[in-house]
């Protein structure tokens, strides 16, 4: 997979606070692209920090009806996937570039 692709699946790290909880079970979460497979998300996180993947689930969060000014609207949805890695590795998702 080149660099180009593996930018484009992954899009950034999910921070809150099921993600921290789930982070003890030696699992990350990362929103990716919505036509990304888990084949490709699996290659794309084995690659760029260089760690073995156990499993990868994915769900597709739909967008929230809200209204804004009493006019109805829809919040974009997303596609997250729940990261696996092998007894331990891990990921620092919280590193600064």
């Amino acid at each position: 997979m080149n660099n180009e692709t593996l930018l484009t699946v992954l899009r950034a790290p999910l921070v809150s606070e099921k993600t921290a909880r789930v982070s003890e079970h030696n699992q990350y979460v990362f929103e990716v692209a919505p036509e990304a497979t888990k084949a490709e998300v699996k290659a794309a996180i084995e690659q760029l920090f260089e760690v073995k993947v156990e499993a990868v689930n994915v769900v597709n969060v739909k967008g929230k009806s809200k209204s804004f000014r009493y006019r109805p609207g829809r919040r974009a949805g997303m596609r997250k996937a729940y990261i696996r890695l092998a007894a331990g590795q891990t990921i620092d998702v919280m590193a600064k570039a």
